[in-house]
Parts: C-alpha cells; structure tokens; sequence
C-alpha cells in the first residue's frame, strides 16, 4: 500500500542535485544531448524510485558577448545599449527522466532533444554563439518521490521547484550534436505560401539547387542597396 506522507510519518529524503557534465550523444534518432545528473540522498537514505521533472534555462546575463555576437543577437535582445534590461533568463525546454532505486547517491542521465528550428528561441540563441564559448544552464527540479519508512511502509512525495543545479555547457557540444544530424546545414520554416512562390521563382529561373535560389534573391538585394 502506497500513501502520502503526514505529519505522523517519516519525512522524505531530502535530495539534493547537480551536473557533472553534458555531452552529444550518439546514434540518438534526433539531435540529443545527454546531461549526467548526480542525485545524493542526504543521510545515505535509501529511494524506491524518482520521477523527476527538469526545467532547462539559458542564463542568459550570466556570460560575456562579442561584437559578433551583439549583431546576431539583436533580434532577440534589441540593441546591445540596452541589454542591461533586455537580457534576461530564456526557457529551453521541459523534459522528464526515471531515477532507479539507489541508496546514498546515484547518477542518472537525462536526454534533451535540440530542434534546429529558428523559430524556437532558445535555437536562435544557441545559434548565435561563437564556437569557443560557454552557455551558463540552470536546471530546476521537481517530481514524484516514493520511498520507505522503517516500517517498510512505501509513501510517496513531492519535490519542490526549488531543487536546482549549473552547469557551464561548451558551445561546441551543441553544435556537435547539431552537426552529426545536420552538417553545414540550417533550417528555415516559412508559410507554404511563401514556399510556393519560392518554388515558382526557382523554377522559372531554371536554379539547380534552394541555395541557387536564395543566393540569387539574395544578390539581387545586396545590387539594389548598392544603387538605391
């Protein structure tokens, strides 16, 4: 028999959690990468099982930008003049994962998908970085907790938002797990008619390839600043 703790009964484990380290992971269906969570059971107690739910955060106020960077991100932060109130936290994404039963302290690994979708926010930031810097990753943790009094009684409890953990990612993994997926590639979601009058230009310009057709497009913008 399961039941939620009371007042009466054992308090939970108290858990805590942090990040050991973050990489690409390979032959995964979809970009991935893999986040390796280590969990400490304080006082050693023993975990029936941990359902734990991740929400994952770009700090963004918490690194440094180039010039380069500035310009690229621009359209997410407006002028760099006034990042000071601009520049805040970004969601990336929610994810769950199953913790097995462990004693004192376990390791655990957590997947999260990528999208290179541009329409996605946390893309566009991602996308912008230069290659040898570093994103600041906030994880906040909360779940379901089961586990056994000395009594052996199970009970069940919840985890708070307030569990969190940092973990500093290198650039280059991103861009790793993007790579084995998409190389030298990007992707660019527009409404089908928009498509559709690409498709038609591209045709009847006889262009071999999407490229050909952007590139064109695109040359004939660049020409026409050049004289306005």
């Amino acid at each position: 028999m399961i039941g939620t703790a009371s007042a009466q009964e054992e308090a939970a484990p108290q858990l805590e959690f942090s990040v050991s380290g973050v990489e690409a992971l390979r032959y995964a269906a979809t970009p991935t990468l893999a986040f390796a969570l280590e969990v400490e059971s304080e006082g050693g107690r023993p975990v029936r099982s941990l359902m734990l739910d991740v929400q994952l955060q770009i700090a963004a106020r918490r690194r440094g930008y180039d010039g380069g960077e500035h310009e690229r991100l621009a359209e997410l932060f407006g002028d760099p003049s006034r990042w000071g109130s601009t520049l805040r936290t970004l969601l990336w994404t929610r994810a769950t994962t199953v913790v097995r039963p462990f004693a004192g302290k376990t390791s655990a690994e957590l997947a999260i998908p990528c999208t290179y979708d541009f329409e996605v926010t946390a893309s566009r930031y991602l996308a912008a970085l230069g290659d040898d810097g570093e994103v600041p990753l906030e994880l906040l943790f909360s779940g379901t907790l089961f586990y056994a009094e000395e009594s052996g009684a199970l009970r069940v409890a919840r985890i708070g938002w307030d569990r969190e953990a940092e973990i500093a990612m290198p650039v280059r993994v991103w861009r790793e797990a993007m790579d084995s997926h998409f190389p030298n590639s990007a992707w660019l979601r527009v409404g089908r008619e928009r498509f559709d009058r690409l498709a038609t230009y591209k045709a009847r310009h006889a262009l071999v390839s999407w490229e050909a057709a952007f590139d064109a497009l695109l040359d004939r913008a660049e020409s026409a600043e050049g004289t306005g």
